[in-house]
């Protein structure tokens, strides 16, 4: 199962959670963003259908793929 983190931090003057180098909307105190980075982290573990996706990889080739839906990565929140 992947892992994911979503990290609290002060961004834009306020604070933000982010994902990678994706960051959340501005909140103006800590409490507010780790409350939505929780609800974002609760999210991520709700199932969904099976289906199948496609997409241009960097060479410009069409790739389709299965996506599990079942397939959720667990997800925690620091900061």
């Amino acid at each position: 199962m992947p892992q994911i983190t979503y990290r609290i931090e002060e961004h834009d003057g306020g604070w933000a959670y982010r994902l990678g180098d994706t960051w959340s909307e501005t909140y103006p105190d800590h409490d507010s963003a780790r409350a939505a980075a929780v609800r974002a982290a609760r999210e991520q573990k709700v199932p969904d259908e099976d289906a199948y996706i496609e997409f241009q990889d960097s060479e410009g080739q069409w790739i389709t793929q299965h996506a599990d839906g079942q397939d959720r990565p667990a997800a925690t929140v620091e900061g």
